[in-house]
Protein backbone atom coordinates (compact mmCIF):
# COMPACT_ATOMS: atom_id res chain seq x y z
CA UNK A 1 0.00 0.00 0.00
CA UNK A 2 1.12 3.53 -0.75
CA UNK A 3 2.09 5.69 2.21
CA UNK A 4 2.23 9.47 2.29
CA UNK A 5 4.01 11.48 4.95
CA UNK A 6 2.34 14.87 5.08
CA UNK A 7 1.93 18.04 7.08
CA UNK A 8 -1.47 19.67 7.53
CA UNK A 9 -1.69 22.92 5.57
CA UNK A 10 1.27 22.06 3.32
CA UNK A 11 0.41 23.02 -0.29
CA UNK A 12 2.94 20.54 -1.70
CA UNK A 13 1.36 17.74 0.31
CA UNK A 14 -2.10 18.80 -0.89
CA UNK A 15 -0.88 18.62 -4.50
CA UNK A 16 0.18 14.99 -3.99
CA UNK A 17 -3.06 14.14 -2.17
CA UNK A 18 -5.09 15.60 -5.05
CA UNK A 19 -3.22 13.37 -7.52
CA UNK A 20 -3.70 10.29 -5.33
CA UNK A 21 -7.42 11.04 -5.09
CA UNK A 22 -7.68 11.84 -8.81
CA UNK A 23 -6.17 8.43 -9.62
CA UNK A 24 -8.45 6.82 -7.01
CA UNK A 25 -5.49 5.26 -5.20
CA UNK A 26 -5.69 3.89 -1.68
CA UNK A 27 -2.96 5.19 0.60
CA UNK A 28 -2.11 5.48 4.24
CA UNK A 29 -1.54 9.04 5.41
CA UNK A 30 0.99 9.82 8.16
CA UNK A 31 0.70 13.29 9.67
CA UNK A 32 4.08 14.64 10.72
CA UNK A 33 5.02 17.20 13.31
CA UNK A 34 5.44 20.81 12.19
CA UNK A 35 9.01 20.97 13.52
CA UNK A 36 11.52 19.45 11.09
CA UNK A 37 13.92 18.45 13.86
CA UNK A 38 11.24 16.18 15.33
CA UNK A 39 10.41 14.30 12.12
CA UNK A 40 12.37 11.18 12.96
CA UNK A 41 10.01 8.82 11.11
CA UNK A 42 10.23 10.80 7.86
CA UNK A 43 14.00 11.02 8.15
CA UNK A 44 14.31 7.28 8.70
CA UNK A 45 12.23 6.64 5.56
CA UNK A 46 13.66 9.23 3.18
CA UNK A 47 16.91 10.48 4.66
CA UNK A 48 15.55 14.01 4.97
CA UNK A 49 12.89 15.77 7.01
CA UNK A 50 10.88 17.60 4.35
CA UNK A 51 7.42 16.58 3.23
CA UNK A 52 5.67 15.26 1.25
CA UNK A 53 7.33 11.85 1.12
CA UNK A 54 5.83 8.89 -0.72
CA UNK A 55 6.53 5.22 -0.03
CA UNK A 56 5.52 2.83 -2.81
CA UNK A 57 6.85 -0.61 -1.84
CA UNK A 58 5.27 -2.30 -4.86
CA UNK A 59 7.53 -0.25 -7.13
CA UNK A 60 10.65 -0.09 -4.96
CA UNK A 61 10.11 3.50 -3.77
CA UNK A 62 11.27 3.66 -0.15
CA UNK A 63 11.01 7.41 0.38
CA UNK A 64 10.47 9.72 -2.60
CA UNK A 65 10.47 13.44 -1.81
CA UNK A 66 9.54 16.49 -3.90
CA UNK A 67 5.90 16.85 -4.88
CA UNK A 68 6.61 17.20 -8.63
CA UNK A 69 8.61 13.96 -8.63
CA UNK A 70 5.90 12.17 -6.66
CA UNK A 71 3.12 13.38 -8.99
CA UNK A 72 5.16 12.33 -12.05
CA UNK A 73 5.73 8.88 -10.52
CA UNK A 74 2.03 8.48 -9.78
CA UNK A 75 1.02 9.55 -13.28
CA UNK A 76 3.61 7.33 -14.99
CA UNK A 77 2.89 4.33 -12.80
CA UNK A 78 -0.83 4.43 -12.07
CA UNK A 79 -2.54 6.57 -14.73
Amino acid sequence: MLELYRLAGCPYCAKVERKLDELNLDYESHNVLPFRFLRFEVKSVSGQSGVPVLVDPEHGIEGMAESDDIVAHLENTYA
